[in-house]
């Protein structure tokens, strides 16, 4: 791929009160081994305490938005809606993409014909290299596996997501209302809308992965509203509920069985420590399920009833 047949590409990151690592993702695009006239980065501020126009204005690349809606998929749209690029990068503020990610991903996404969406490779950083605590454990084993989602579930995270402006502009923008799963739900419409979806090993970002049982509840908790919102309006709702708090519940014995066999980590109180953390998150899960029925219910919110339905159309994320 030649400088004439590069096209101009505009990469997208909703940020909120994180001018740190903010600041590490912008320099690491600042200094891609794609051509700097060919892309720009829109940073889109969802209402951050301080202006963060400070940390984007030396990075020559960079321009800030505002979007005081909150939500990070309010955030994106505002970045599609003004984007300049026919191609569209997605990325999040606490990623370090590599110095290649651009040219990588977007070769990637040219090579594949009819593609809608081409998701690349999040590694995950951990406080102590290779030596990940048990939240962080969790935190690699059960998100952001964007090989998985684009093979079975037709999505891939926007932590790292090339796609063309005109695929929005075929089957629309974000679902605003959503505040975790938007990207599932956006990228099963690019799907059904025919085209195809690739998984591009060598297009790399770094995650940093979460270190606490706190952050870690965060996210199952959003995770698990995500799956909520996408599923309660279909018929029979109730039992299909059920059957996703019954898989929650589950112990997770092949999981254990795994950890206790394996000599890494090869300390007991480790891995027990581990088994424990993922027993308490599957409770985590199916708590904040039953607490969103429970409000549905005492609102009295329509089509939270049974309704005859043979094979509900399950919307389950794998493990998260």
């Amino acid at each position: 791929m030649n400088q004439q047949t590069q096209p101009f590409v505009s990469t997208i990151i909703p940020v909120l009160n994180d001018p740190q690592r903010l600041r590490l993702c912008l320099e690491a695009l600042e200094n891609q081994t794609y051509p700097k006239h060919l892309y720009e980065v829109l940073v889109i501020d969802n209402g951050s305490d301080e202006s963060l126009e400070p940390v984007v204005r030396p990075f020559k690349q960079a321009k800030i938005l505002l979007e005081p809606s909150r939500g990070s998929y309010t955030a994106r749209n505002k970045g599609i809606l003004h984007a300049k690029g026919k191609i569209l990068a997605f990325t999040d503020a606490d990623c370090i993409p590599q110095s290649d990610w651009l040219e990588k991903g977007i070769a990637h996404l040219l090579s594949v014909p009819n593609c809608g969406l081409v998701g690349g490779s999040i590694q995950f950083s951990f406080k102590i290299p290779n030596r990940p605590n048990p939240a962080e454990l969790y935190d690699w084993l059960f998100f952001l596996q964007q090989e998985y989602y684009l093979e079975h579930e037709q999505f891939a995270a926007t932590a790292n997501v090339f796609t063309y402006k005109q695929v929005f502009e075929q089957v629309g923008l974000f679902n605003s209302m959503l505040k975790s799963g938007g990207d599932r739900e956006w990228g099963k419409r690019v799907f059904a809308a025919g085209y195809a979806q690739s998984f591009a090993p060598d297009a790399t970002i770094c995650h940093p992965a979460r270190d606490s049982v706190q952050k870690l509840q965060k996210k199952v908790k959003r995770v698990a509203m995500a799956t909520y919102h996408l599923n309660r309006d279909r018929p029979n709702f109730p039992l299909v509920l059920l059957q996703f708090i019954l898989m929650d519940l589950k112990p997770p014995l092949r999981i254990w069985f795994r950890i206790g066999h394996n000599n890494r980590p090869n300390h007991l109180t480790y891995k027990l420590k581990f088994m424990a953390l993922l027993m308490w998150m599957k409770l985590v899960k199916a708590g904040e399920k039953v607490r969103l029925f429970i409000t549905d219910l005492m609102e009295g919110r329509p089509g939270i009833q049974l309704r005859s339905h043979r094979n509900p159309n399950l919307s389950q994320p794998r493990e998260n």
